[in-house]
């Protein structure tokens, strides 16, 4: 669907800023033109009026005298006697005609008409507004004549109507002109910011976008532009580590089999198949392993919602000890009560089967697991009696496919993404996963919000 306004912001701009303006202009154009002329046209009838009134408020006193004086911006008075005589004039009006026939017949009411007075000198072609009125003498009735010119009038109406006619088109011109061109100044630095936005590619993520020292909101999209690929940037980096890490770790098995079946058939008659098929049953359980924990990881990383419900953490964590009775290092858990969390089952079952992984890895002689409510959390607590964690080392545990060297010497078939996805599990359910001090050994906390809706 076409619309009417265009595309580009600064046209759209620059485009409400002049029919913004022209319909101001019009507006007050049209007010203009029809209070002017008649303001205009209305003072110089006061002023007219004002001296007629003075001259015949003299003349019925008996105070007239033969010369006139002039008042502002009227030059032109005259008195006149009902025969036609003029009794008494301004100084340019002395010896000449009378300014006008008019004959009113009521008394201190004015007449006022328009008209060019022929015979008077400088005044042959000028239009003048005369005013009359009839005055009370001492020695009888008599017309009292006024006129001023409306020269004055019309050349300011001839100005006015060039300034309302050229002058609004031209005021529009500049409207436009100075908006396209501060709206292109102010929308350079985002031209700046497009331009350096589309030579980023997926393979260079380092580059920024410029930043204005403007301040204002195109500044700080600036900034929130370099913030996004900062997280982009980091996100591929770890990205390209993870699929590179991924890779290693699951060729290494692959290997280990194919090099153990390339024996196996190069030998037939010297290989001991049941063996050969263990060590190959491994192989695969520990590919199964590192390819459901990379699955789990990608659906957490890509917010899959999983089916969820109401988990009792304590019930969960006495399952995982009875599967475990008999293991190598025995596992004590301490009395707990009802502990609700809502989450995955599966997730939290796997939460809980890492830590506890983990914990038998590193162990020497015991486990100690206990599920706590403290307030509105969930506390899960795993702790081992083995070489610990040192303190610089508690984050780095958790990322992905890192194991440090004491794990690597004890267990080489480990994968390094065991405790990355328990924190990742505890994240998605609201929670938190940390390495808390302890000695000997090394003490995992689980902390998850406590459930307490209804059942």
């Amino acid at each position: 669907m076409k619309t009417f306004f265009p595309r580009s912001i600064r046209a759209r701009l620059t485009m409400i800023a002049t029919l913004v303006a022209a319909l101001v202009f019009t507006a007050t154009s049209t007010i203009t033109l029809a209070t002017v002329p008649s303001n205009l046209r209305g003072l110089v009838q006061t002023r007219v009026e004002l001296a007629v009134r003075r001259v015949a408020s003299q003349a019925a006193t008996g105070q007239l005298p033969a010369e006139l004086e002039t008042a502002s911006h009227v030059h032109l008075l005259q008195v006149v006697s009902q025969d036609g005589e003029v009794l008494a004039a301004t100084p340019d009006l002395l010896g000449g005609p009378r300014i006008a026939k008019i004959q009113p017949n009521k008394p201190d009411k004015m007449y006022t008409t328009e008209r060019t007075l022929p015979g008077i000198r400088g005044t042959d072609e000028e239009r003048h507004l005369v005013v009359s009125v009839l005055a009370h003498t001492p020695d009888g009735p008599v017309t009292v004549y006024g006129a001023a010119s409306l020269e004055e009038v019309h050349r300011s109406l001839v100005w006015l109507y060039i300034l309302v006619f050229l002058g609004t088109p031209l005021v529009l011109l500049i409207v436009g002109g100075t908006t396209w061109a501060v709206v292109g100044f102010a929308l350079r630095p985002v031209e700046r910011i497009r331009t350096e936005l589309a030579e980023i590619t997926g393979q260079d993520l380092s580059r920024r976008v410029p930043v204005p020292d403007s301040g204002d909101e195109i500044a700080n999209l600036a900034i929130t532009t370099n913030h996004t690929l900062d997280r982009l940037e980091r996100s591929a980096e770890t990205q390209r580590r993870f699929i590179g890490d991924a890779s290693h770790e699951l060729r290494s098995p692959i290997s280990a089999m194919r090099a153990q079946l390339e024996v196996a058939n190069a030998y037939p008659d010297e290989t001991d198949w049941p063996a050969t098929g263990a060590r190959a049953l491994a192989a695969a359980e520990r590919l199964t392993g590192i390819i459901d924990e990379l699955l789990m990881l990608a659906r957490l990383d890509a917010g899959a919602v999983t089916q969820r419900r109401v988990v009792d953490l304590c019930r969960m964590a006495e399952d995982q000890v009875r599967r475990r009775e008999g293991a190598r290092v025995p596992i004590v858990l301490d009395p707990c009560e009802p502990a609700p969390v809502h989450g995955s089952p599966m997730q939290l079952d796997r939460l809980l089967t890492n830590l506890l992984d983990n914990a038998t890895r590193h162990a020497a002689s015991r486990i100690d697991l206990s599920v706590v409510v403290e307030g509105d959390k969930v506390v899960v607590t795993v702790t081992d009696d083995g070489d610990g964690i040192p303190p610089q080392d508690r984050e780095r545990v958790f990322e992905r496919f890192t194991r440090l060297e004491n794990a690597r010497a004890k267990d080489k078939g480990g994968s390094g993404l065991g405790l990355p996805l328990s924190r990742e599990i505890a994240t998605a359910h609201n929670g938190t996963l940390t390495v808390a001090d302890h000695w000997p050994g090394a003490r995992f906390v689980a902390v998850l919000p406590l459930y307490e809706g209804g059942s």
